[in-house]
C-alpha cells in the first residue's frame, strides 16, 4: 500500500486505518506493508505507479480529492486521470479553517472581516501545493467572505497537513486550510481552534460542536474523499478483488468506528461509477480554478 505524502495528513490516516482493518480481518492473503511516497502532491507516487509498477495487483494507493486537484491543477507532469484504475471511494474529509490557541481572530467573522479589509494580511497554510485542493478551499473562503481580487490572498504549501498544521499551531502560519481528519488531534490537545466546518450539516457524536461556515453566513462546502487506485495493467480478477474487498471494507464496524473518530461521513462509490466521478470532478476542479483566477 503507497500513502503519497509524508506521515500526519489525510493520505496517512487512510493508509493506516484501512491497513490496519484488512489485517485484522484477514481479508487479504498476506500482511499489508504501507509505504510513504511523498513529493508533488501525489504526483511522484502517481508517475511511479504507471511507471514502473504498472501490472503490479498487490499495490493499493491512497487518493483523494487532493489527487483530483492535482491532475486539475496539471501539477503531475502531463499525466491524466484514465490512466490509473479507480478502485472505490469509502469517506469523505470535510474541509475546515483553523486557527492556533491564541490566535487574533476569535471568531469566523474576525477571519473574515481581516480578510476584506486586507487579504495579504492573513496567511493560509495547507498540506498540498499551490494551485490544488487546499488553496482551492482557502479561495472558496476568501470569495464568500468578500474578497474580489482572489490573487492577493496568501498561502503557504506544505508536503502533507501534519507539516502544515505544526506551522500553524507553532504561530508561523495564521490558518490552517485542510481538512478535519488532520485537525482532529490538534484540537484535542488544544492547541488548535477550529473556526468552521466547510459541510452542509455539523457532523455527529464528539465533533458536533463545530460550527459550519454556512451557518455562520460563508456558504462554502468543501467534501475531501478518501479512495484508492491501482496500476494500470492489472488483470480484471485483481481490480475486481479490490472493488469488492474495500467496498467489504467500508461496511465494517471497525471502518465506521475509524470514520467516526476521524470526522468522516459514509462516501461509498466503486468500479466504474467511482472512475465516472473522479473524470467529472477533475473538470469541475479545473473549471472552477480558471473561475477564481488560478487556472
Amino acid at each position: 500500500m503507497h500513502r503519497p505524502s509524508d506521515p500526519g495528513g489525510g493520505w496517512d490516516f487512510t493508509c493506516r486505518s484501512v491497513g490496519r482493518i484488512l489485517q485484522e480481518l484477514d481479508m487479504v492473503p498476506q500482511g499489508v506493508q504501507t509505504m510513504n511516497m511523498p513529493g508533488a502532491t501525489g504526483g511522484v507516487a502517481y508517475a511511479h505507479v504507471i511507471s514502473k509498477r504498472p501490472e503490479d495487483e498487490q499495490l493499493l494507493v491512497a487518493a483523494s480529492t487532493v489527487t483530483s486537484a492535482g491532475l486539475a491543477q496539471g501539477l503531475f507532469q502531463g499525466m491524466t486521470a484514465d490512466q490509473v484504475n479507480w478502485v472505490a471511494a469509502l469517506g469523505a474529509d470535510y474541509g475546515v479553517i483553523a486557527v492556533p490557541k491564541d490566535s487574533e481572530f476569535k471568531t469566523l467573522d474576525d477571519l473574515t472581516a481581516a480578510l476584506k479589509k486586507d487579504p495579504r494580511s492573513v496567511i493560509f497554510a495547507g498540506g498540498d501545493a499551490k494551485r490544488s485542493w487546499d488553496h482551492l478551499k482557502a479561495l472558496m473562503f476568501a470569495d464568500k467572505a468578500g474578497v474580489e481580487d482572489l490573487s492577493q490572498v496568501r498561502y503557504l504549501a506544505y508536503e502533507g497537513g501534519g507539516e502544515a498544521l505544526t506551522q500553524v499551531v507553532g504561530g508561523h502560519v495564521d490558518v490552517f486550510s485542510g481538512d478535519i481528519s488532520e485537525a482532529k488531534g490538534f484540537r484535542e490537545s488544544g492547541d488548535l481552534r477550529i473556526l468552521a466546518l466547510l459541510s452542509d450539516e455539523r457532523l455527529e457524536g464528539e465533533l458536533a460542536d463545530i460550527p459550519t461556515a454556512k451557518e455562520q453566513g460563508i456558504d462554502v462546502l468543501a467534501p475531501n474523499w478518501r479512495g484508492f487506485y491501482i496500476p494500470p495493467n492489472v488483470s480484471d480478477e485483481a481490480k475486481q478483488f479490490w472493488i469488492s474487498t474495500i467496498q467489504e471494507l467500508s461496511q465494517t464496524d471497525e471502518w465506521k468506528q475509524a470514520m467516526e473518530s476521524n470526522g468522516l461521513m459514509p462516501f461509498n462509490l466503486k468500479g466504474e461509477k467511482f472512475e465516472q466521478f473522479v473524470l467529472d470532478q477533475v473538470k469541475d476542479i479545473e473549471t472552477l480554478s480558471k473561475r477564481m483566477g488560478t487556472g
